[in-house]
């Protein structure tokens, strides 16, 4: 017992120093659960980024659970994402994917499928994405996984809102039923 609590303790103090070290923790499957470290550097395509829900995003994700608690200004815990889309690129919205098509002379080429409802099979508000080319001082966050609340519907980002993350130590949860 004294040792449990010794331990818990221990955790207890050292969270904060972690998460000043620039630690965080990732419970969500949009990508690999694990710890990532903020990095430093210009975020740029393919890489993970953090960033804050703004708007009226964050009524619909705290109503839903879909962000625990955290350090951004509503409250609610930072995405983590990785950046599809920058500024110059085409994006073209319809009503079964979202496609991002980088300037002549690159081949990358992202594609998204676009959901009607959370995995709860409730409705979602309809994207807030338009086809178009992204602007100057936005990015397009997407996550592999098919669930994931990204910009497919909360729209583009600011990419100075945007910091880059490396995973630290990242693991797979096997379901078993």
């Amino acid at each position: 017992m004294k040792a449990a609590l010794s331990t818990a303790m221990l955790l207890f103090l050292l969270l904060p120093v972690l998460y000043c070290a620039g630690l965080r923790w990732n419970p969500t499957p949009s990508v690999p659960k694990g710890i990532y470290r903020i990095a430093a550097g210009v975020p740029t395509r393919g890489d993970l980024v953090a960033f804050c829900l703004e708007g009226e995003w964050v009524v619909l994700a705290r109503e839903r659970g879909y962000l625990g608690p955290g350090n951004c200004s509503s409250g609610l815990r930072p995405l983590l994402k990785r950046l599809a889309g920058l500024p110059g690129d085409a994006l073209t919205v319809t009503a079964e994917e979202i496609s991002i098509v980088p300037p002549a002379g690159q081949v990358h080429r992202w594609q998204a499928p676009v959901r009607r409802s959370d995995a709860q099979g409730r409705p979602l508000p309809e994207s807030a994405l338009r086809s178009g080319v992204i602007p100057a001082g936005m990015g397009m966050a997407l996550a592999g996984h098919a669930g994931s609340f990204d910009s497919r519907f909360f729209g583009l980002i600011p990419l100075a809102s945007m910091v880059r993350v490396e995973p630290v130590f990242t693991f797979k949860i096997r379901r078993t039923s």
